[in-house]
């Protein structure tokens, strides 16, 4: 009785500091009391016509990890958001960190920007493209408040590559890839360690509490919201490093998930049952302070789950990291009171990369004729259950990717050496080249025993060499049958297709790592390291060495 007592008491505790409370929006009497506080006119809060926008990234969130696509994990506030709004089932990302978050923030394919490669590593003399404009600098020229909260991982070697060089007024959050949930510290090889948790420009250790890092977030954006004044528009970018690896999480979450046996999976579940509690916190910020009803949510994880971490992505096939569709098609939906079909099903094609166009345009900013984008406006395919403007999705071309063995010209029919890994979706066909990837299936079963377990996965036996898989991802979404034999003639069409693509690529991206990145050289912290005052006093150097051997040449000459 005594332990049932303080569980209760401990559940109590819980629910009053975190708000998990009601969904209820508060009384007028409440929001009326706080606009007089901060000085404003009875209504001042009430709708314009710029929208507030809130884009939550979760990352690594498995396919199959969210409660109305059939997980065991519990999502209530994930469920009740997407049941009201409009949840978008065939939804794509990318299948790995920085090219997702590249996408978003330009609305270009990776192969327009360099970073078609794998990710940003922290040693690497790397970062978005400075001469990309990105979503957060179009909204402020349209006059809202642009803030970001959470992971970064598009580059941070120079100061001009970091959030608030790149549009953002504030940043709290992460340089990295991922790290240790409370000590915010980082190592990327043995003795290359270093912390990782900063507030703008400089490393927060002020704000290092040893919070959790998805509640210590969800403590900023509300922070954020209550200083902020809901008469003006603000864009909020909050991508939270949950459920990453590590897989670590607040002894409470695990209170529902004992029976899971799997530990990876008990983890990640407890992961994911904080990070639902972190958004339905979030949303009752949106109500409390006068947003919500002119506010729209964009959910999305950022590519597909890592079953060794504990992810599912069943039914689909293969897992992040690869362009099967277990890694790249994602969970996303979208909740907003401006929605004209609410409660419903978008099954239209929408990418990442349609953010930028979309969000810009409600925000009634100006696209750029210069800025050619990947992206479509989609936002009447969301509201109003209009066809998609988009047809067709460049997956990815990686040229440095380890090529195929068996790939060649000849088995792309001379139009594409399928050695390259890439892949392309064209209304119903998607087609793959190269090494795609880890290819299996890993159903519920895997999860069973207290260790990773193959023996449930189901696999194909390729023929060797095989290096061109087509599929019908329409009648075939898990992608069983592949009928690259049998259409010869729409492996032919999506080869061109990749060519045309192929044509307009940028070079890659992908620097060796730089010495000088190392924490220790910057006081314990990972941050910036190029200096470009060092790179002009090498230039000036050489330029003076190069004109006293020309005064010495002269002299020789004379």
């Amino acid at each position: 009785m005594l332990a049932l007592g303080l569980l209760a008491g401990l559940s109590l505790l819980s629910l009053l500091t975190y708000g998990y409370l009601s969904w209820d929006s508060p009384g007028p009497g409440e929001t009326e009391a706080r606009r007089k506080g901060l000085g404003e006119e009875p209504g001042a809060g009430d709708p314009g016509s710029q929208p507030h926008i809130v884009f939550i990234l979760a990352d690594d969130q498995g396919f199959r990890d969210v409660g109305y696509h059939g997980s065991e994990i519990r999502t209530p506030t994930l469920d009740k958001l997407a049941a009201e709004g409009v949840k978008l089932e065939n939804y794509y990302v990318q299948p790995m960190c920085t090219p997702s978050r590249s996408q978003f923030i330009t609305g270009k394919y990776q192969i327009h920007t360099g970073l078609q490669h794998s990710i940003i590593r922290p040693t690497q003399p790397n970062c978005l493209p400075l001469d990309n404009v990105t979503l957060p600098q179009k909204l402020k020229e349209v006059g809202y408040s642009t803030h970001m909260v959470g992971k970064w991982h598009l580059g941070f070697y120079r100061r001009e590559c970091m959030p608030t060089q790149r549009g953002f007024d504030t940043f709290f959050g992460s340089l990295l890839g991922s790290g240790d949930y409370y000590t915010h510290f980082k190592c990327d090889s043995p003795g290359i360690c270093g912390y990782d948790l900063y507030e703008n420009d400089n490393a927060a250790w002020d704000h290092d509490n040893g919070i959790y890092s998805t509640q210590m977030y969800t403590q900023k954006v509300q922070q954020i919201l209550a200083s902020h004044n809901p008469r003006k528009p603000i864009f909020l970018y909050i991508a939270y490093q949950a459920v990453h690896s590590p897989l670590q999480a607040p002894g409470k979450y695990f209170e529902h998930y004992r029976s899971i046996n799997n530990i990876n999976r008990r983890r990640y579940a407890a992961m994911l049952a904080c990070l639902d509690e972190a958004i339905n916190n979030v949303t009752l910020a949106l109500k409390k302070y006068g947003y919500y009803e002119n506010s729209i949510i964009i959910y999305s994880s950022d590519n597909g789950g890592q079953p060794m971490a504990g992810g599912s992505n069943w039914p689909l096939r293969g897992s992040k990291g690869t362009y099967w569709e277990g890694g790249i098609r994602a969970v996303g939906f979208v909740h907003s009171p401006l929605l004209k079909n609410k409660g419903s099903v978008c099954k239209e094609l929408v990418h990442i990369t349609d953010w930028f166009p979309t969000l810009l345009t409600l925000a009634e900013g100006q696209i750029d004729e210069d800025i050619q984008l990947d992206g479509y406006d989609i936002w009447e395919t969301i509201s109003e259950g209009r066809r998609s403007p988009r047809v067709d999705i460049l997956h990815n071309i990686d040229p440095i990717y380890t090529k195929a063995k068996n790939g060649s010209w000849a088995a792309g029919y001379g139009i594409w050496n399928t050695a390259i890994q890439s892949a392309i979706r064209v209304n119903h066909w998607k087609l793959l080249t190269g090494n795609p990837g880890y290819s299996d299936w890993v159903p519920p079963q895997a999860f069973s025993n207290a260790g990773p377990n193959r023996w449930h996965n189901e696999r194909v036996s390729w023929s060797a060499g095989k290096t061109v898989w087509l599929f019908n991802i329409t009648a075939d979404p898990y992608e069983r049958v592949d009928l690259s034999a049998r259409y010869p003639d729409v492996v032919k069409q999506l080869l061109r297709r990749l060519s045309q693509f192929n044509k307009t690529a940028v070079p890659v991206r992908y620097p060796p790592k730089d010495p000088r990145s190392n924490p220790k050289l910057n006081g314990g912290v990972w941050g910036p390291w190029f200096k470009e005052d060092e790179k002009k006093k090498k230039s000036d150097k050489s330029k003076g060495a190069n004109k006293q051997k020309k005064n010495k040449n002269k002299k020789k000459a004379n």
